[in-house]
C-alpha cells in the first residue's frame, strides 16, 4: 500500500504573520476540514445553517460573541457552536491563533446585529 499527501503543518510557520486575519485549512479528515486562524480583529456576525462549528485556542485568548452573552475561550479550551446559532469570534487582545473544525462545505450566512 502506498502513502499519499502526508505532509506536517508547521503552526508556527503559518502563524508568523501580520494580516489581520488569516484563515488557512491545513488538514482535512473525512467530510471535514481543519483551519488554522489567526485573527487581530473581530469577524462578522453570521451563522452556519447546516454545520456545527468547534474552535480550539492555540494562542492568546479568543471571544465568541453569541446574542445573550460572550464566551471567552483560553488556550487548550474548545467550544462547539451549534448549527443556526449567531456568533462572531474576536480575539481578546492584539492577536489570536485558533484551529477550526467544520464542514468542508459549510455554508455562512452573514448577519446585522
Amino acid at each position: 500500500m502506498e502513502t499519499q499527501n502526508l505532509t506536517v503543518v508547521d503552526i508556527n510557520e503559518e502563524t508568523a504573520i501580520e494580516a489581520a486575519y488569516k484563515n488557512i485549512p491545513v488538514a482535512a479528515v473525512n467530510s471535514h476540514v481543519i483551519r488554522l486562524s489567526v485573527m487581530t480583529e473581530p469577524y462578522f456576525w453570521h451563522f452556519h445553517p447546516e454545520s456545527d462549528e468547534s474552535f480550539l485556542v492555540l494562542e492568546g485568548s479568543v471571544f465568541i460573541d453569541l446574542e445573550d452573552r460572550t464566551i471567552e475561550l483560553l488556550p487548550n479550551q474548545l467550544f462547539t457552536i451549534p448549527k443556526n446559532v449567531i456568533h462572531r469570534t474576536r480575539p481578546n487582545g492584539k492577536r489570536s491563533v485558533n484551529l477550526t473544525f467544520e464542514s468542508q462545505n459549510i455554508t455562512t450566512v452573514k448577519v446585522e446585529i
